[in-house]
């Protein structure tokens, strides 16, 4: 814990008018938060903070403050309700008290002299959620093992201790402004943003917030029928997933204590078996004279995944390169989001074991042709290409070679090919280990009034 949270809670009852030193006496001790909820959304920068306390209110008019000094907590979007005897207290407003800075002031009557268990919501930013995943590809490079992560950052100012923690994917329409507001880090932007706040800003701030508050309310309906269905059985904590409409929410088990600087990475998920097929692609026109490592796989139930949708993140990719289970770094790849069914083709970076290296053999031209004046208006090339393919690897490999061509052109080959457009063709080579092959094409290009298309 940080000497200074960065939430700071009074309860003070008015004994009489009040004035600028008798306002801020009779102050309550509160106790801790006896629960903090944090939603977090990874397509914008924006969390959804429920905290529960317990407070003693007096029978009669009570203030309470609530201070967000050195956070990225979103003033605008504060609100406070009654959780317990909800029809004998009434929020009767809030405020921004004069010359108290980063501070909203509650006046609440209460009918009765008692504790109340009360929520407070609101949105913060600075707290953000990533996926990462780890495959452990087989020897022959055909399945692999796939383990995934999320990993939750704490950039926000502020300590949250014992914190359920809910992770949701998908996007929610926001109005622009409440991002920009929840930004805001001193006093000065505040004062400008609040200053430009037209009622119609407030109006469309309201309407976002309401968005995104009925949205935490079916995901908390959501979350509570994964717990019946889970009956309570104890078990190590783990990452459960629920799909809600286009949007799908991640729920950690248990609590964690998520101090501001905080990160740490929670298992999401582990597959095994899952079917890939590795490819090694060969363009010069987007590569070099690299060959480029693929792994592709789907994202479905015969594949033995599709039971949600794979967040953005970063896939780090092995290879069991003997018996005794020590590894390969194969590479590194970013991974987009990944809907169910979907099939995914991640590029891992180049293997220097594979090689590829065409060679020109032949250039000639022929069937010039002349206009009236003696200059040349068409002509005919034929280019003859070796293409030397090396695997050095002890496993077999699949090359995807792609050449490229432009104009009027014919490709004769003792090889089997498959033209992909009216530029590109592709050979497909399957090469054994450490096997060598040659392949050979010839290119016929008709150039100006030769040309037949």
């Amino acid at each position: 814990m940080r000497p200074h949270p960065a939430i700071a809670l009074v309860l003070l009852a008015l004994l009489g008018p009040p004035s600028p030193l008798r306002a801020r006496v009779n102050v309550v001790s509160l106790p801790a938060r006896d629960a903090v909820q944090l939603t977090i959304y990874n397509a914008v920068d924006l969390t959804m903070v429920r905290e529960r306390r317990g407070l003693v209110f007096r029978k009669g008019l009570n203030k309470l403050e609530f201070s967000w000094a050195n956070t990225l907590i979103d003033p605008t979007s504060v609100e406070l309700r009654a959780l317990t005897h909800a029809d004998q207290v009434e929020v009767l407003d809030a405020r921004f008290p004069p010359r108290v800075a980063n501070t909203l002031e509650w006046r609440i009557q209460s009918e009765i002299a008692t504790e109340v268990t009360i929520e407070i919501r609101y949105f913060t930013s600075g707290i953000n959620w990533a996926a990462d995943y780890v495959i452990e590809a087989a020897p022959d490079e055909s399945a692999m093992n796939l383990a995934g992560y999320v990993r939750v950052n704490n950039q926000s100012g502020e300590d949250y201790d014992n914190a359920e923690v809910r992770l949701v994917v998908g996007t929610i329409r926001l109005v622009e402004q409440i991002v920009q507001l929840a930004r805001q880090r001193s006093e000065e932007q505040l004062g400008r943003t609040l200053g430009l706040a037209t009622n119609m800003l407030r109006k469309d701030v309201d309407a976002a917030k309401e968005v995104y508050f009925a949205f935490d309310t079916k995901l908390s309906e959501l979350e509570g029928a994964m717990m019946a269905g889970r009956g309570g059985a104890a078990r190590p904590k783990a990452v459960t997933k629920e799909s809600l409409s286009e949007y799908f929410l991640y729920t950690v088990e248990g609590r964690d204590t998520i101090p501001h600087g905080w990160s740490r990475r929670l298992p999401s998920f582990k597959a095994s078996g899952v079917p890939i097929a590795s490819h090694y692609k060969f363009e010069r026109e987007r590569w070099g004279d690299q060959v480029m490592r693929h792994y592709r796989f789907t994202n479905s139930e015969p594949a033995r995944l599709g039971k949600e949708p794979l967040p953005d993140g970063v896939a780090h990719a092995f290879r069991v390169a003997t018996g005794d289970r020590l590894y390969d770094f194969v590479g590194r790849a970013s991974m987009k989001y990944i809907p169910v069914a979907e099939e995914v083709e991640l590029a891992l970076g180049a293997d220097p074991q594979v090689r590829v290296k065409p060679v020109l053999m032949d250039w000639s031209k022929t069937g010039v042709r002349f206009d009236q004046d003696g200059n040349v208006k068409g002509w005919t090339t034929k280019e003859t290409w070796e293409i030397e393919v090396q695997n050095s690897k002890p496993i077999p490999v699949t090359l995807d070679i792609r050449r490229t061509f432009s104009g009027d052109w014919d490709l004769a080959s003792p090889a089997s090919y498959e033209k992909v457009d009216a530029e590109k063709v592709k050979f497909l080579v399957p090469l054994k280990p450490r096997e060598k092959q040659v392949l050979s094409y010839e290119l016929t290009t008709r150039h100006g009034l030769n040309a037949t298309r």
